[in-house]
């Protein structure tokens, strides 16, 4: 166990402890368990609680985010193998990637080599991270989990726009969610940091998706991205 000295506070950090949580809700949540989505995210959460839940919940948004950057770059490097067409994977910004190339690409959230579900743990790990903002500032490094959080709001709304994904109740909600947590992590920070060029960009625009039943055909609601950006994130 490290103890660290934030200010006035103590933060103890106890790695052991960390990857039992971790193997926890990686083996046993996600795709492979029967039950819906959200359910499974709730279930996530009493793991993600203390100091080091918190930074549990970092790990898998940063493992995701990684991952999903790296399954990214694979795909580009092998349409470069079988085309010599060179497209470039910046995690800064997706959208001129998938803007160009969508129709070549895979959408790479689901199946990655972290064993993280979008819709199960990093939906919790958002949820316990934006609950808990103002603790989480104090024992991680709040800027770049931020960043992680930008990167996976950016392909998951990529994979609406470019990729022909559906936009079901699910992947909304995890849109919803990774929205108020960066807003309430930003808010917890000391400074904010400033907006990347994704999020400036969708909130320059005013486009509504129909959003479906996970499991039907049925429209169940709208979701506007840009609107919702603007009025969380700006206010």
């Amino acid at each position: 166990m490290r103890l660290f000295g934030l200010g006035k506070r103590k933060v103890q950090h106890d790695a052991g402890q960390q990857a039992a949580l971790l193997a926890q809700v990686r083996q046993g949540l996600g795709a492979h368990v029967q039950g819906r989505f959200p359910d499974q995210a709730a279930a996530v959460g009493p793991y993600l609680q203390g100091d080091d839940g918190l930074m549990v919940a970092a790990t898998i948004l940063r493992e995701f985010a990684d991952t999903a950057n790296d399954a990214l770059a694979a795909q580009c490097a092998d349409i470069y193998r079988r085309t010599g067409h060179r497209m470039l994977v910046d995690r800064r910004n997706y959208r001129p990637l998938w803007r160009e190339a969508g129709h070549a690409l895979q959408w790479p959230l689901f199946a990655l080599p972290c064993s993280f579900h979008p819709y199960v743990h990093v939906q919790a790990a958002a949820t316990a991270i934006g609950r808990n903002a103002g603790r989480f500032v104090d024992v991680t490094d709040s800027y770049a989990t931020l960043t992680h959080l930008f990167e996976t709001l950016d392909l998951l709304i990529c994979g609406w726009e470019f990729g022909r994904v559906r936009v079901d109740a699910d992947s909304a909600m995890l849109a919803d969610r990774l929205i108020q947590c960066a807003t309430d992590v930003r808010a917890a920070m000391p400074q904010e940091p400033p907006l990347p060029q994704p999020v400036r960009e969708l909130m320059r625009r005013n486009n509504t998706v129909d959003v479906y039943l996970p499991t039907g055909q049925q429209v169940v609601g709208q979701f506007n991205p840009g609107r919702t950006m603007r009025e969380k994130l700006l206010a």
